[in-house]
């Protein structure tokens, strides 16, 4: 297959191009697309042979659910049976934006968009590239990110290349994504709204417009039989040599990385590390790093995470490790991203 490659404005975005973009959707081709959080594989949302072809694409298990992006809160009107208070005032509140809310779904949505269960994710993105294309295909557009399953998500059209060229129809490149995780997915059909998945929407910001948000178990390492959201059953994010996550204080964490490191080394291993600018200053001249950023600043640690992990792709190690971050804000979401990404291999001080 051939893949068609589309550069548009990210703000301005070029009207023929994503007319053509639209009409491959319409068709039920494959188009990835940018979102301001990462590249999506969008397909029609209401089209099973289309979504079964995104699992084709992708690798993804069947029963992994899908999120269905809409271009204005009507679309959301026939996908769902009821919009609780609760999603509503997320709603007002957050979209467009980084937060999937999770709703009771009709008929009208495939069970194959939902993993079949009774209920179905949305998101409206605040990303003029996808809401444009949104309105131009005139369908909801369900789309995972775009990469092979398993692999870390791409916040850039070259790292969709690098996964899924040839495998899919089309691509908009449209740049840098600009916060680097995906989507926070809130569950409001249960009796208090529950927190699926973490991302650009923080746990803080959800208490303080809510009140009341519960964790789901599956966030702590936990296991589930039927995933409720994306990213909660499978191993995700993984970049291309074992990774051991490093979880503490700073500088015992740093102290317990260089130790590691020095044993590896020692063992004759090629070794990588993803690593705060604090610490990388301290690191070995031998070592391959991947620097996400300073501590504090959580934002451009999220940004560069991805990036970070697919850097071990074109210079391969034997192990990576780690460095994890306080869970605060946008904390909570790297560090979900870095569990699954290790497979849940953590060394606490």
């Amino acid at each position: 297959m051939h893949t068609e490659y589309f550069i548009v404005d990210k703000d301005q975005p070029d009207k023929q191009t994503m007319q053509r973009a639209a009409e491959l959707l319409k068709q039920g081709k494959l188009v990835a697309f940018p979102t301001e959080t990462v590249y999506g594989l969008g397909a029609n949302g209401l089209d099973s042979q289309a979504v079964s072809n995104i699992y084709q694409a992708k690798g993804r298990p069947s029963d992994n659910p899908l999120i269905l992006h809409i271009a204005n809160q009507q679309e959301l009107i026939p996908l769902v049976t009821e919009i609780p208070a609760n999603a509503q005032v997320l709603m007002d509140k957050y979209w467009p934006g980084p937060l999937t809310v999770v709703f009771k779904r009709t008929n009208i949505v495939p069970d194959i968009v939902s993993g079949g269960l009774g209920t179905v994710a949305v998101r409206l993105p605040a990303s003029t590239v996808a809401c444009e294309l949104i309105a131009l295909a005139g369908i909801p557009i369900a789309a995972p990110s775009a990469n092979t399953s398993g692999r870390p998500s791409p916040t850039s059209a070259q790292a969709v290349l690098a996964d899924l060229d040839g495998r899919i129809d089309a691509i908009i490149d449209a740049g840098i994504c600009d916060i680097g995780v995906e989507s926070t997915v809130v569950d409001c059909t249960t009796p208090v709204p529950t927190l699926l998945r973490p991302g650009g929407i923080t746990l803080e910001m959800l208490m303080d417009t809510l009140g009341e948000v519960e964790i789901d178990p599956a966030l702590n390492g936990g296991t589930q039989c039927i995933p409720r959201s994306p990213g909660m059953k499978y191993t995700h994010y993984a970049p291309a040599a074992p990774m051991i996550l490093f979880e503490g204080t700073y500088p015992h964490i740093a102290d317990l990385i260089l130790k590691e490191i020095e044993t590896a080394l020692a063992a004759g291993q090629k070794v990588g590390v993803i690593v705060s600018e604090e610490t990388a200053e301290r690191l070995p001249a031998t070592v391959v790093s991947a620097v996400y950023g300073l501590r504090q600043h959580t934002e451009e640690i999220a940004a560069n995470l991805y990036t970070a992990l697919r850097s071990f792709d074109d210079s391969p190690v034997d192990i990576i490790y780690a460095e994890g971050i306080p869970e605060e804000g946008l904390g909570l979401a790297v560090m979900n991203r870095l569990r699954k990404a290790s497979g849940y291999k953590i060394i606490k001080e």
